[in-house]
């Protein structure tokens, strides 16, 4: 049996659904009066146990656990598009639960069924679901896709609202670039990216602005063109505080197993980095005759004899390092070049699945989604996740090549203000 239903096959079987839902208040609206509050519509390529789209739309439409209490959204999400339905579909119940309609297409979500933008904000989850590869292994999501539909709604409707899009923009750099020259030509807030930037950092740790860094790595875990992007934006949320500001990159090497480790061994400091991020690790594997501790190279290259990453050297002279070893979490490391001294933590992910759904990392995500909703006002630079997409894109192509990528194009330079955005509850 086909494990996914068609969009044709669920209307054709279960439209009724979303007419009578439609007409049902949402859970917060229905119980609670007060001032006009703003209605966001969420795409989603799929909704199932543990898919992003669920972790998303149980949060804006239950609450979730924030600064020690259960904090009601400051949002409603009114509406859905849902662009695949497997067998394990969550949406159609959640929808018809909580009186959130599915919308037959992205622009109808939008518009509410007014044929003009209705809602004032939009969430774009392209994350989960069954979509073919490349022969790089990159999982083509329709991000970019599901991204030029709300902007078509947004040019024919004569105004903008906020976006936010979850993690990498696309996996085409000109795409990428497009998305956010959308977001300036239309005057719309736009934020994008990982969740690790704004989690929790153990110890709390926030790069002072200015420092004169040389260096960046991350120690992290998990799969190509998936979890790469949260390691290079937890390098690059610390990265680009440092003196001058963010210049963009230059050039992207990716390398496998002992060619990993040969070009890792060639570095001091970063194996300097290395060994300081890995001390951060709360999932260090034991291994007979390498003890945790002292952490070090031989130990690491012993244990992860298989690890990848990439070699990252910006256009002022920085580096970024990403090494994904599979120790489960993520970890820090930067370099400062002045006193030498090497500032580390953890980003801290408890698992939703782990029994703590009520302080995940989710939760930090959503809080600043409605903060740029309400507020009309990005949290955070979006180059930085243009960028990151861009280190993404290059690591890939310099695997599948088997030779460094040059980058001349992605000379993205920006630089970042005082505010400190990470979870500290």
């Amino acid at each position: 049996m086909n494990a996914s239903v068609s969009r044709r096959q669920f209307l054709a079987t279960a439209g009724a659904t979303a007419a009578v839902t439609g007409l049902a208040p949402s859970i917060w609206a229905s119980k609670i009066a007060g001032p006009a509050r703003k209605k966001i519509a969420l795409i989603a390529t799929e909704v199932r146990l543990h898919s992003h789209a669920q972790h998303f739309i149980d949060r804006f439409l239950l609450g979730y656990v924030w600064e020690g209490g259960w904090r009601r959204p400051e949002v409603d999400l009114v509406s859905l598009y849902v662009d695949q339905f497997p067998e394990n579909d969550l949406a159609r119940a959640t929808a018809a639960r909580h009186g959130v309609p599915i919308h037959t297409s992205i622009a109808e979500a939008l518009t509410l069924g007014t044929g003009r933008l209705a809602v004032d904000g939009v969430v774009i989850i392209g994350e989960h679901g069954r979509y073919p590869k490349n022969d790089k292994g990159q999982t083509l999501y329709p991000r970019h896709r599901f991204f030029k539909e709300v902007v078509r709604v947004f040019e024919s409707s004569g105004r903008s609202v906020p976006v936010f899009n979850d993690k990498h923009l696309s996996t085409d750099w000109r795409e990428c670039v497009e998305m956010v020259e959308d977001a300036r030509r239309l005057g719309f807030p736009f934020q994008a990216g990982s969740s690790l930037p704004v989690t929790k950092r153990m110890p709390p740790t926030e790069m002072p602005l200015g420092t004169p860094l040389s260096e960046s790595l991350c120690a992290a875990y998990g799969g190509l063109d998936s979890y790469d992007i949260h390691g290079l934006e937890t390098a690059q949320c610390m990265s680009e505080r440092r003196k001058g500001g963010e210049v963009g990159i230059r050039r992207v090497h990716g390398l496998r197993g002992a060619a990993f480790w040969e070009e890792l061994g060639r570095r001091d400091s970063t194996r300097r980095l290395l060994e300081a991020a890995l001390c951060r690790s709360h999932n260090l594997p034991v291994r007979e005759g390498y003890p945790t501790a002292p952490v070090s190279l031989a130990w690491a290259r012993e244990v992860f004899p298989d690890a990848w990453g990439y070699f990252i050297d910006h256009r002022d002279g920085f580096r970024t390092t990403l090494a994904m070893l599979g120790i489960r979490d993520f970890n820090y490391a930067g370099l400062d070049s002045k006193t030498g001294r090497i500032i580390s933590c953890q980003m801290y992910l408890p698992m939703p699945t782990h029994g703590s759904s009520t302080a995940d990392f989710f939760n930090p995500q959503i809080r600043h989604i409605e903060r740029m909703v309400v507020e009309r006002r990005q949290p955070y630079p979006l180059e930085r996740t243009l960028l990151t997409s861009g280190m993404t894109l290059a690591g890939v192509e310099s695997l599948h090549r088997g030779q460094p990528v040059e980058t001349p194009e992605m000379a993205v330079r920006y630089s970042v203000g005082e505010a400190s955005l990470f979870w500290r509850d």
